[in-house]
């Protein structure tokens, strides 16, 4: 589950993390009164306007403003709260903003001292082990740096027995360059960080950049925070932090169904249980010449309610040209995904477009029959190729 900016650093900063302070505003209003409380609170006169959506990027697409007085601040407020901010990680079509985050000029005199860097933690799924990412070179552009300069990237394994060690934080510290002050104040950033994340049982945690002020302390200045949806049962008061208005609304329906569902932009519906039957039931339509629409798993307890469920989201997509049932029998029984297919067809009325469905497993020959006799417009399969060159045939 993602996160806003504002949110990931409340939980930074109650788990010891120096942040950049600031408050939400859903107003123009608001942001002056927050602008206000920050000057009452930190003494700042200079104040930063930043969009809140779910997507980096933001200060390229306009939605990162720096405000010089209590006029600039409603200004610029008004601007960005209600905009539809386009950044790389939105796609063209952008996000709305609905709020922005009011937070302190920390660039003060001395400007020319500060430094960011850019630092993350989260799981290498090749080793098992978290590590911690960091750079010199932070800010808006470390993907370049990545691209361009890979030598500027380091990372440290931390081993799961003994958690992160007081060495290798002070390592981090030496690469990134720092001394004296600022190097104390990077060992306890990191420390209080990696804590941080492992508390919250996050897949990650990404500050861009982390700034060492002109007085030596080292800060958030921003956070990207992506929190682990299949241990929210630990935490149960993060679910308030779930905005739904930056979430696919189809995704959320998928949801209330336990479906694994995520929007694509092709013309293909597909229908699957299993994530990785899903991975090759889209490599099979791509191979075929077609564009799958969506990723769809139902899991192993698919029945008419899930398999209804999926047909009116799939169909929900103007795109979609075609949709392809493709069940493997383990857990599920076929026929009882076909009784579902059945039944959920008759429930939506008029399918308009054609409905492929493929079905091998524990009781294939049951499901293929229940469907060839159930009078509708549905085309067996039998071979994933076969239910490939099905799509092909319909879409042409």
């Amino acid at each position: 589950m993602n996160i806003h900016e504002y949110q990931g650093k409340e939980i930074l900063k109650s788990n010891g993390v120096g942040i950049q302070e600031g408050i939400v505003a859903h107003s123009p209003e608001e942001a002056v009164e927050a602008a206000k409380e920050l000057n009452r609170q930190t003494g700042t006169t200079w104040w930063v306007v930043k969009a809140q959506i779910h997507a980096g990027g933001r200060g390229k697409g306009g939605g990162v403003k720096l405000a010089k007085n209590l006029d600039e601040v409603k200004e610029l407020a008004s601007k960005i709260i209600g905009m539809q901010l386009v950044t790389h990680q939105t796609g063209p079509e952008g996000k709305k903003v609905n709020k922005v985050l009011i937070a302190q000029d920390v660039y003060y005199p001395g400007e020319s001292q500060t430094q960011e860097y850019y630092m993350s933690v989260l799981l290498n799924r090749q080793t098992g082990r978290n590590i911690i990412m960091y750079s010199p070179e932070g800010g808006m552009d470390i993907e370049t740096v990545a691209e361009k300069s890979p030598e500027k990237i380091f990372t440290e394994e931390i081993d799961p027995k003994v958690g992160l060690q007081g060495f290798q934080a002070r390592k981090i510290a030496f690469n990134l360059g720092l001394s004296g002050k600022a190097f104390k104040e990077m060992v306890n950033f990191i420390i209080s960080l990696y804590k941080a994340y492992e508390k919250t049982d996050a897949s990650m945690f990404e500050i861009n950049p982390v700034l060492k002020t002109s007085d030596d302390k080292v800060i958030a200045v921003d956070a990207k925070v992506n929190l682990d949806d299949n241990a929210m049962y630990r935490h149960p008061n993060y679910a308030d932090l779930r905005d739904l208005s930056e979430e696919n609304p189809h995704e959320i329906e998928a949801g209330k169904y336990n479906l694994n569902f995520i929007k694509l932009d092709g013309d293909v519906g597909c229908m699957v249980n299993g994530a990785g039957l899903a991975m090759a039931t889209m490599d099979i339509i791509k191979l075929s010449g077609g564009e799958p629409a969506n990723f769809l798993d139902v899991g192993g307890t698919a029945n008419a309610q899930t398999v209804e469920a999926g047909f009116r989201i799939i169909l929900k997509d103007p795109n979609v040209r075609a949709i392809l049932i493709n069940i493997f029998g383990g857990i599920v029984r076929c026929d009882r995904v076909a009784a579902g297919v059945v039944e959920a067809y008759k429930a939506i009325g008029d399918i308009k477009i054609p409905v492929i469905v493929r079905l091998q497993g524990t009781n294939a020959e049951e499901g293929k029959e229940l469907i060839d006799l159930s009078g509708l417009k549905v085309i067996s399969a039998i071979t994933l190729q076969e239910a490939a060159n099905a799509v092909k045939s319909v879409m042409i």
